[in-house]
């Protein structure tokens, strides 16, 4: 179905309303780092081969007295069997995310704790991407849905999110009849973890997403899309713990990236399978925090 302008405007108001920052409130945590990870069985929608990635990024999560702000940009850089456009190089693809939470038990001053569930949220946020391959995607898409925080060491997060997403296509005809699209609206399931534990003197930490995304209606070439999962997870050891007692500095790990159906593609115009929408590729990680 379309999203009329009504709805339209009532999920940018949601989306604007939740992402406000309380300017007035002080940070009561905050966490920075540089991240890096490196893989070399990546895969990209119509492109046959597995590509090598270099991803750099930076992330920030921080909380206020009725809330918390998460901010994420990746540098992805490929090699050059997923060239740039008009280059022998591999591609350069920006990604940012950004989540803010309202915590409604917080807000309101009343405890909505039941079962395993400490707290019950507001999520509301954007993701926003470019790559410079011929495709030439400009990803912009609002999400915004409640989301339930378990009573867990660490964080374990279980959203429920509504998503509109706008994109663009720069191969032209035949690829691409359509290069400015408007996807149907999506429904969303997201978790979120971060698990500190020991194995003996090993300090480690579990931690990942994994998002399931619904169809979104019909693709640039008016192909119907597909239910989209993506799960990156990786087990870090807190190497500056145990080296120099300073916890939650330095974290090296491995990690693990599975994305069926990747930005809801599957067949071409003809009813074909594309190679290349599926990926299963493992990750050598590090973390810097600040």
């Amino acid at each position: 179905m379309k999203l009329s302008m009504p709805r339209c405007k009532t999920l940018v108001t949601c989306c604007a309303l939740a992402l406000v920052p309380v300017a007035a409130q002080a940070a009561t945590w905050s966490d920075t780092f540089i991240g890096y990870r490196y893989g070399t069985d990546f895969r990209e929608p119509t492109n046959r081969n597995e590509v090598e990635k270099h991803v750099l990024q930076l992330t920030h999560a921080s909380g206020y007295s009725v809330g918390q702000n998460f901010v994420n940009i990746d540098m992805l850089q490929s090699d050059d069997k997923d060239p740039a456009s008009g280059s022998d190089s591999g591609a350069t693809e920006f990604y940012l995310t950004y989540r803010h939470q309202v915590h409604l038990g917080k807000l309101f001053d009343k405890s909505l704790a039941f079962g395993p569930v400490k707290e019950v949220a507001l999520t509301a946020g954007f993701d926003l991407n470019t790559k410079n391959t011929r495709f030439a995607p400009r990803k912009r898409l609002l999400v915004v849905g409640p989301t339930l925080k378990f009573d867990v060491p660490g964080f374990l997060d279980v959203s429920l999110l509504y998503g509109k997403e706008w994109n663009h296509c720069g191969l032209g005809s035949p690829a691409c009849p359509k290069s400015e699209i408007a996807f149907d609206p999506q429904w969303m399931i997201s978790v979120a973890w971060g698990i500190p534990f020991e194995a003996g003197p090993v300090p480690l930490k579990f931690q990942g997403f994994l998002n399931y995304n619904s169809e979104k209606g019909k693709d640039y070439a008016n192909v119907k899309t597909k239910p989209e999962t993506l799960m990156r997870t990786s087990l870090m050891v807190d190497v500056g713990q145990m080296v120099a007692g300073k916890k939650n500095t330095f974290l090296m790990g491995v990690g693990y990236e599975y994305w069926k159906n990747k930005f809801g593609n599957h067949d071409y115009a003809n009813g074909s399978t594309k190679p290349g929408i599926d990926t299963n590729a493992p990750t050598f990680q590090m973390e810097w925090h600040f």
